[in-house]
């Protein structure tokens, strides 16, 4: 496990932001999308609920543990976080991400049929300006 990040961004990334998280097509390149996430500070994970239709999963369940990138920005200041991502299908795991979202956002996420949860387990971050 990484240490733990420098407090001011850990503070950056408890702002209830959009980020984009970059995941690899079957083909390679890259896709890149807005998503709202949240981040575990003690787990060092990051969780994005989707569903399982969507290209974003569909990548991550192609390479599973394959790595992806999860940028928050803000004018000149950025918080990068990079690890292996997993689907998690399991009521208690998209229950929590669910709930850590409503935490972040200030109100309960959609409740699409498939939902899941993309975890992100982090071990690397970049900053900007923080």
């Amino acid at each position: 496990m990484r240490p733990p990040l420098p407090p001011g961004v850990e503070a950056f990334l408890a702002e209830p932001r959009l980020a984009t998280l970059t995941t690899l097509r079957p083909d390679g390149s890259p896709h890149v999308v807005a998503v709202r996430f949240t981040w575990d500070r003690v787990g060092q994970l990051a969780r994005v609920l989707t569903v399982a239709s969507s290209r974003k999963a569909r990548n991550v369940l192609a390479r599973p543990g394959g790595r992806v990138a999860l940028c928050q920005a803000v004018g000149f200041r950025w918080v990068t976080l990079e690890g292996g991502a997993t689907i998690s299908g399991a009521p208690e795991r998209v229950y929590e991400a669910a709930r850590r979202y409503a935490a972040r956002y200030g109100a309960p996420p959609p409740e699409p049929p498939g939902r899941i949860a993309i975890e992100i387990s982090v071990d690397r971050a970049m900053s900007l300006n923080i």
